[in-house]
């Protein structure tokens, strides 16, 4: 599952609920000095940052997405998965444009145990969204917005909708109506209304503010309970407190 968005405004600010099955993944949140990300534990027992934020303001997140045979896992100098273009980023291996030109340059496939789609920002609020057998797109809106479905061909993934999820429209409707003043805690609010119980509920859900060099987020769905983590080059010191 889970939800993504940014929303261009006053602000810059990027949200992202994370849901996951417990018995098939594990993970933790991480807090680096370079670095806030949801550490996923890898069989070669590193937890990898597929969905995160570096303090240089690259945001990117992979959403599960039904698979395509076009965007099949393979090997080749020509290849790359989406979660190694996905960490590079997040880990500021590669800037928002050199990972346009590797989307423009490179075949963009799965990773080899599950299919992914990714949208990946910067400070500036440009977006990249990737997605692989089918293609890329780069945005410079408003508001960019991803969920569990494709955004350019979504009529290969309607055969598989779930029935009453209409958590991407729900938040659309929210993003549209949205000011210039879009603040952490509309990010926040929109979060927890498209949040999910069950096996795959939303474990962990973050909103990152450019302009505060902070993220602010949560487990659980426990948005009562806020942390904030402020990158060092932020306002004030590096810090995890309630908010």
């Amino acid at each position: 599952m889970c939800t993504r968005f940014l929303h261009r405004g006053d602000d810059i600010i990027t949200g992202f609920n994370f849901e996951i099955d417990l018995a098939v993944w594990d993970h933790q949140v991480v807090l680096e000095k370079d670095r806030f990300f949801i550490g996923i534990l890898r069989p070669d027992g590193v937890r990898h940052s597929y969905h995160g934020v570096h303090r240089n303001g690259n945001a990117g997140t992979l959403l599960y997405v039904h698979g395509n045979p076009a965007g099949a896992y393979r090997e080749g100098p020509d290849c790359l998965t989406i979660a190694d273009l996905t960490e590079r980023f997040i880990r500021a291996e590669i800037t928002f444009d050199q990972a346009l030109a590797l989307v423009q340059t490179r075949r963009i496939v799965y990773a080899p145990d599950a299919t992914m789609q990714a949208m990946l920002s910067d400070r500036q609020g440009r977006v990249l969204i990737v997605e692989p057998g089918i293609g890329w797109r780069a945005e410079y809106a408003p508001y960019s917005l991803m969920a569990n479905a494709s955004l350019l061909d979504p009529e290969s993934t309607a055969p598989f909708a779930v029935p009453g999820d209409d958590r991407y429209q729900r938040a659309e409707q929210l993003l549209k109506s949205s000011s210039a003043g879009f603040s952490v805690r509309n990010g926040l609010a929109l979060l927890e209304e498209v949040h999910q119980e069950g096996i795959w509920a939303t474990r962990v859900s973050f909103v990152y503010s450019v302009r505060e060099q902070a993220v602010y987020y949560t487990e659980n769905n426990r948005f009562d309970r806020i942390q904030v983590y402020r990158f060092p080059d932020g306002p004030g010191l590096p810090s995890s407190r309630t908010v």
